[in-house]
């Protein structure tokens, strides 16, 4: 009897145990990745494009072996930069699953849900109103000066741990350069930041080498996730009211054509959304659709 009755409690022993396993998302983009400074590093026509996918995935991998070291069961990544397509998914550990392409409903969000215990973003950039930052923009260099909610100006950090907060998980750490750190910090509040380099210009930066950004993700993400409950959701509660300003003026004249969208300035729009998710629905929407293509 004793024998039998510890083959039932076994599994469930060992299904508690996994279901105590934190369960942590990864949103990883590549301009805040060491070593990046140019479009040469940022898409397939670089000539450095593949050498630096290369190093985006291991910082991925960094964070995430960071995590499971300390405790992580489950993990997504989100591929948030450009096309993407960039993380190399055979060199990523075979249980992690990863989401890729576009359109999706949360941009570099999608996959996110209550069921996490946090979430860390990987190679982000400063906001297109930053005065400092490589290659800083907010979702699109070419489209975008600037976009706020409810009057804060937002980075896509900022943007990106609101979705999270919606669902009450909280963005536990952030690496990317130093503007980007300082930023999302300042904004967000409470959380760990991987510095792997400095910013000097739109261009130009002061880098750690590769190996050294890796151990200080790995640093930075298992303090995070050893100390998860330390950190709280970034909330942005409903309605929100979010503003678009174009470089261009033609975009803003068109959608106000719509009633749901207020043209406050030549270049900037204003609609209102029940929510951050209803809110990133309608921004994939502005920012993405364009002659039946979709892009980041």
């Amino acid at each position: 009897m004793n024998r039998i009755l510890k083959l039932l409690l076994v599994p469930m022993m060992i299904s508690s145990l996994w279901g105590q396993g934190k369960k942590i998302f990864i949103s990883a983009d590549l301009e805040g990745v060491v070593g990046v400074v140019t479009g040469e590093q940022l898409g397939p026509s670089g000539f450095e494009y593949n050498r630096f996918r290369e190093f985006m995935t291991a910082e991925v991998n960094a964070a995430i072996q960071a995590a499971k070291d300390e405790g992580a069961t489950e993990i997504l990544v989100a591929d948030s930069h450009g096309n993407g397509q960039n993380l190399l998914i055979e060199k990523l550990p075979k249980d992690v699953q990863v989401i890729r392409s576009w359109p999706r409903p949360l941009g570099m969000m999608e996959g996110i849900d209550a069921s996490f215990d946090g979430v860390i973003f990987t190679g982000y950039h400063a906001s297109t109103d930053n005065l400092e930052g490589v290659r800083a923009h907010t979702f699109s260099s070419s489209k975008l000066t600037s976009v706020k909610v409810n009057g804060q100006v937002m980075t896509e950090g900022s943007w990106n741990a609101a979705i999270a907060g919606h669902f009450g998980v909280p963005v536990i750490m952030v690496s990317g350069d130093d503007a980007a750190v300082k930023e999302v910090k300042s904004i967000i509040g409470n959380t760990e930041g991987a510095i792997v380099k400095e910013s000097i210009s739109f261009h130009s930066a002061k880098s750690l080498h590769p190996e050294a950004a890796y151990d200080l993700i790995a640093e930075k993400t298992a303090y995070a996730v050893k100390n998860i409950k330390k950190y709280k959701p970034y909330k942005i509660r409903g309605p929100v009211t979010v503003s678009i300003t174009f470089k261009h003026y033609q975009p803003s004249q068109v959608l106000a054509y719509l009633d749901m969208f207020k043209r406050t300035g030549s270049h900037t729009i204003e609609y209102k959304a029940k929510d951050m998710i209803e809110a990133s629905h309608i921004i994939r929407v502005v920012t993405g659709f364009n002659g039946g293509k979709t892009s980041p």
